[in-house]
């Protein structure tokens, strides 16, 4: 069975049980590793992976081939993308200010960057000035070193933006979280709807409760592919992002997702869904 999913370590927490075969019953996995930008496109590709992992902001464009599974994935509070600037002289603290700058965002196809929209719309009279699509490794030394005025990160960047001599401007999980009460929606799980997806979700949860009942077993493999974080901070990072929503989504993440992709269609910036369509 083909995967794709970040090397970050969440998913890798999550799905190492199931990729080094301790789930009695699930099949041999062929792991792709890849940023969610990309991910996000090989969704939308036409031999796209089995499972994968995407934004929930990708959904609408793939929910013909691909249903939402109710787990894995990544929801919560106090886990939102950050909007940050430099420091330095010139930094960009306004943020009416954007409307003339240059803003680096991880995928145009990314929760993130559809939180941000939304806000911005909010927040940046006239529109933001010029956004760029970089991985999001590659965002807080792009604003670190002047080459984009502000950028928007996910992830463990919210513990490491300091070191980089970066400020934080907006956390948009906490203008969604205060705007709607709901979880925020991040990463989502999807398998093609060819498959068996009540025993895809049953393996996932099963690698999700593997990792919480052995929470060591999976230490080099994360690590390995965390891109050189150090222990604290995948652990960190790992404790923010999987929590009982990865387990199962629930009535609330369902309620959060909805009205993340409700808001973001009648603002034009993804096609309308059948919400019927995201149930398994």
């Amino acid at each position: 069975m083909k995967i794709a999913f970040s090397p970050c370590p969440n998913d890798t927490f999550v799905f190492h049980a199931w990729v080094h075969g301790l789930i009695p019953g699930a099949p041999k996995l062929d792991v792709t590793y890849a940023d969610i930008d990309i991910t996000n496109g090989m969704a939308a590709g036409s031999d796209g992976p089995d499972v994968v992992k995407i934004s929930y902001a990708a959904l609408p464009w793939v929910l013909s081939e691909y249903a939402l599974l109710p787990c894995g994935g990544a929801l919560g509070k106090g886990c939102g993308p950050l909007l940050l600037t430099s420091n330095k002289a010139g930094g960009i603290f306004d943020p009416a200010k954007l409307h003339s700058s240059r803003v680096a965002v991880p995928s145009e196809r990314s929760t993130a960057y559809l939180l941000f929209r939304l806000w911005a719309a909010q927040n940046v009279p006239g529109g933001v000035g010029e956004i760029t699509v970089l991985p999001f490794h590659e965002i807080m030394p792009a604003v670190r070193d002047g080459l984009v005025d502000a950028g928007l990160v996910i992830h463990e960047a919210r513990f490491t933006y300091p070191a980089y001599g970066l400020t934080l401007m907006a956390d948009l999980g906490n203008w969604w979280e205060q705007d709607t009460d709901l979880p925020i929606p991040l990463g989502a799980i999807i398998a093609r709807r060819s498959l068996d997806l009540s025993a895809i979700s049953s393996w996932i949860q099963e690698s999700v409760r593997y990792a919480w009942a052995h929470p060591k077993a999976s230490s080099e493999y994360v690590l390995h592919h965390s891109q050189e974080l150090s222990a604290e901070v995948t652990q960190a990072h790992i404790k923010l992002y999987v929590n009982e929503f990865t387990e199962h989504i629930g009535e609330i993440g369902y309620k959060a997702v909805a009205s993340l992709l409700s808001r973001a269609s009648q603002e034009g910036l993804v096609p309308k869904v059948d919400l019927e369509r995201l149930y398994l």
